[in-house]
């Protein structure tokens, strides 16, 4: 039972990356941003409204981590490229 994982990758000549990270943008982070911000709202409701102020800032760094990961793999090729090239040949 352990073993279908990995008998799927070797049937498969490559994963679907792209596809896997478009479904998780198009479906999943919105239910999960919709799900934080009926947290905020009824926290906020409740007059909590510093621990809101907190539980925002925290998504707001966590989401700039995420961006900066995202930018990261994106360049990441020119920069390995750019670094580790030999110019000479």
């Amino acid at each position: 039972m352990r073993d279908i994982p990995f008998l799927i990758a070797l049937q498969a000549e490559t994963i679907n990356t792209k596809g896997i990270i478009d479904f998780f943008l198009s479906k999943i982070a919105p239910i999960l941003l919709a799900i934080l911000g009926i947290i905020f709202i009824a926290r906020a409701n409740k007059g909590e409204v510093s621990k809101v102020l907190t539980s925002s800032t925290i998504a707001i760094v966590g989401l700039a981590f995420i961006a900066g990961a995202v930018t990261l793999v994106l360049v990441g090729t020119s920069l390995v490229d750019i670094l580790f090239t030999d110019e000479g040949n």
